[in-house]
């Protein structure tokens, strides 16, 4: 990451946009990496075990991985614990998001999106997010799909708001939003 994208980007697009493939790239001459992946696999749906796959084949073999979504509080572990000369690529904040909406006692999006971003701007470590971006497309037609957009929308305006950079990709190309180019 050179000193110009700053220590801290957000990598927002939609779905198979090229975000986190751009979000690699960023971090490809940096050393050491840590990739801190928010999924969670689900042996009974092969298609979402694919895609978990793809994002494991494409990581170098320097990289380390750290798995956190069985656990998706203890993002906000890994990143206040980060060292100072790691760079993290967190991908991604949509199944976070999900999977923090799914502990029981849930936090408000707004308390959910503070902490997050709170974590986010104490981390000593240099910093690469990526996120869906959510409301370039119709309103969810269920009420859970509409909480999701409204809590992964909140948790992205605070990420972005303590971020250095923000990019937004679209169909493979990249648009900066916010820093310098």
């Amino acid at each position: 990451m050179s000193a110009a994208q700053g220590r801290r980007t957000l990598v927002l697009g939609g779905i198979r946009s090229g975000k986190s493939e751009y979000a690699e790239a960023l971090l490809a001459d940096s050393q050491p990496v840590r990739y801190v992946a928010t999924a969670r696999p689900v042996s009974a749906d092969a298609e979402w075990s694919a895609r978990i796959a793809a994002h494991r084949r494409r990581r170098p073999a320097g990289w380390r991985t750290t798995e956190v979504g069985d656990d998706p509080l203890a993002l906000l572990d890994v990143l206040s614990d980060a060292e100072p000369h790691e760079h993290l690529l967190v991908d991604d904040l949509g199944t976070w998001v999900a999977a923090v909406a799914e502990l029981p006692g849930g936090e408000s999006s707004d308390a959910v999106a503070d902490r997050i971003a709170a974590a986010v701007a104490a981390s000593p470590a240099r910093l690469v997010l990526v996120s869906p971006e959510v409301g370039l497309s119709v309103v969810p037609a269920t009420e859970a799909g509409r909480r999701f957009a409204d809590a992964l929308g909140t948790v992205n305006r605070a990420v972005a708001a303590v971020c250095d950079g923000v990019v937004l990709v679209i169909a493979g190309n990249a648009v900066l939003v916010k820093g310098a180019p």
